[in-house]
């Protein structure tokens, strides 16, 4: 059975940085894609993606050139690196695998 589950969620001022985790456990098969998504007011946006077997990761317009994906398959982790964050990057982020969730962590983006 395949575990997921984020860590570092947080309240950050804007113009702030931030580093979620994910930590993976349970995968048998390879290769395969770790997805960030994030879910605001309206919708569940699919923001960052990477391989585990490497390549070059997927950002969506709205995180790229702020966010960065990363992975450590050494301690099966994939991470996000947020930084200049906004009010609109609030939402509870959410780590992915094929039909498998995380919980969620909360990010806030607030003065």
């Amino acid at each position: 059975q395949v575990q997921l589950a984020e860590s570092g969620g947080d309240l950050v001022q804007p113009g702030g940085s931030l580093r979620l985790s994910c930590a993976i456990s349970g995968v048998t098969s390879a290769p395969y894609a770790t997805n960030w998504y994030r879910q605001g007011p309206v919708e569940r946006e699919l923001i960052a993606s990477i391989f585990n077997l490497g390549g070059h990761p997927y950002y969506s317009d709205s995180v790229k050139g702020r966010f960065t994906i990363s992975k450590d398959n050494a301690k099966n982790a994939v991470y996000l690196e947020m930084s200049q964050l906004m009010p609109e990057d609030t939402a509870v982020y959410y780590c992915n695998i094929g039909r498998f969730w995380g919980q969620g962590t909360q990010v806030t983006v607030s003065s």
